[in-house]
């Protein structure tokens, strides 16, 4: 039979039932110690009284009332005795209060270490966690109070959420390496090359390393929009505009880029008004035109909708017929530098960070990015706004 397991009570709760039985087991201590002491005290005193005082003694005890010389004699006898007796008794009451409270003390302190317990081992985890060990971990205890497993639940839930960040940040900083190395290394090795003579120094030259500059330049652009996202600063100035007006003014500037990678365009723009930041809408829209341009050209067609949902948000949403989303969706947009191409090249997967761009900005405006595959193959993509 399996036993049922108690929920753990709040800390004020837990003490006052403590000291409320500490209490009780105190007095309850006292009162039984002193009785037994005053029991044992009449029985050595009544077998030390005379035959007849003991016989009026028993006599009173059973309401019968004993001759005069009986009582007179008992009196006598127990006034001699009253004042020592007295103190001893009073002595008694003393030492039994004096055990029963350290008794309690004894059992309060094992009660007080078995709550504290898992507040030990929490700091013995910070301590972990300050020295940099984020995989640091404080098992639950049985023994805790409400507040204490709400603290060690919060406490391992911001160590795995440091452990992710950790890790995301080391794998961050040698993406952002391998993304700067090869245009550096491009731009070192051509210039390098033109000083010494090697390479001329003509108008086709130049522009092959404008075209790597310009790599960085949108490396750099992406990496200082997601630190604005983390910062909040992303979005700073809202005006309320129709975003199928917006969206259709990317498409007509993009269009020489999508008839380039042969993708026919069809559109369903409904109007869709709303309070947003435009040049981070024109931004996310044309991120995912050119994400689609690099992985669904081969399927030689694009649809770009939008649409105003009942309870006023907003909807832009780009579907095609490419290969669509590898099997792990969860990595599209919350890893940077994530690519469709597993050898991470450079002429389809650009600089990896469109969609963790495109989700910072729909994150800014209160909604999310949403993707998923469709059925029949190719993918959709999904920026989801709200309204202040």
């Amino acid at each position: 039979m399996k036993i049922p397991r108690f929920p753990p009570l709040p800390l004020a709760t837990l003490t006052a039932v403590i000291i409320t039985v500490m209490l009780l087991l105190s007095v309850g201590m006292t009162y039984f110690g002193a009785t037994w002491y005053a029991a044992y005290l009449e029985k050595s005193i009544t077998e030390n009284l005379p035959p007849n005082a003991l016989t009026a003694y028993y006599d009173l005890d059973k309401g019968i009332l004993p001759d005069q010389a009986s009582l007179k004699l008992l009196l006598d006898n127990l006034n001699v005795l009253q004042e020592p007796t007295d103190l001893k008794v009073n002595l008694s009451i003393l030492i039994c209060g004096l055990l029963s409270a350290l008794v309690c003390a004894v059992i309060g302190m094992f009660l007080a270490r078995q709550i504290a317990r898992p507040l030990t081992e929490l700091t013995s985890a910070a301590e972990g966690l300050k020295s940099g060990d984020f995989s640091v971990s404080v098992a639950a205890s049985s023994h805790g109070t409400r507040e204490v497993s709400s603290l060690l639940d919060t406490f391992n839930a911001l160590a795995t959420s440091l452990d992710s960040m950790e890790k995301r940040l080391r794998f961050n900083n040698m993406a952002v390496a391998h993304e700067l190395r090869t245009p550096l290394t491009i731009l070192q090795g051509s210039l390098q090359g033109m000083l010494d003579g090697v390479f001329p120094m003509d108008r086709k030259k130049i522009s092959d390393l404008l075209f790597q500059v310009e790599g960085l330049g949108r490396i750099v652009e992406d990496l200082r929009t997601l630190s604005l996202a983390i910062g909040q600063k992303l979005v700073m100035e809202r005006q309320w505009i129709d975003v199928a007006q917006v969206v259709a003014a990317v498409l007509t500037s993009a269009k020489p880029m999508l008839d380039n990678n042969k993708l026919t365009l069809e559109t369903g723009l409904e109007p869709a008004f709303i309070s947003v930041d435009s040049p981070r809408v024109r931004q996310a829209v044309l991120a995912l035109l050119e994400n689609a341009c690099r992985y669904a050209a081969d399927g030689n067609w694009l649809r770009c909708e939008t649409e105003l949902l009942p309870d006023e948000s907003v909807v832009i949403r780009l579907l095609d017929r490419g290969p669509g989303f590898p099997q792990g969706l969860d990595a599209v947009a919350t890893n940077p530098f994530w690519r469709g191409d597993p050898s991470r090249s450079r002429a389809t997967g650009g600089t990896g960070l469109g969609l963790s761009v495109v989700q910072a900005i729909a994150l800014a405006h209160g909604g999310h990015l949403e993707f998923a595959n469709r059925e029949g193959g190719g993918a959709m993509v999904a920026i989801h706004l709200r309204p202040e």
